[in-house]
């Protein structure tokens, strides 16, 4: 059964889910980290925005957090992506 071409697309589709989740989560885990030294505690409503977010979402905003000079430009920033959406 290990060898079928179906159980072996299962499994490879299933390590990729697996990947793609743990790369979310470890960009996820860095731009809080970021913000958190940047700006000291984040707001629990910003981070659950922030934990909603695609992994391409994270790496624009990962890139976007550079130029923030106050948590006021994160909160900006999430809310135009809001609306954009």
């Amino acid at each position: 059964m290990q060898e079928s071409v179906i159980y072996q697309d299962i499994l490879q589709k299933g390590l990729q889910q697996g990947e793609a989740r743990g790369k979310r989560q470890e960009a996820l885990g860095l731009i809080l980290r970021l913000l958190t030294r940047r700006f000291g505690a984040v707001e629990l409503q910003t981070e659950q925005q922030i934990q909603t977010l695609s992994i391409n979402q994270l790496e624009d905003l990962a890139e976007a957090l550079l130029d923030f000079t106050s948590q006021n430009d994160l909160v900006n920033y999430l809310a135009n992506l809001s609306v954009s959406s």
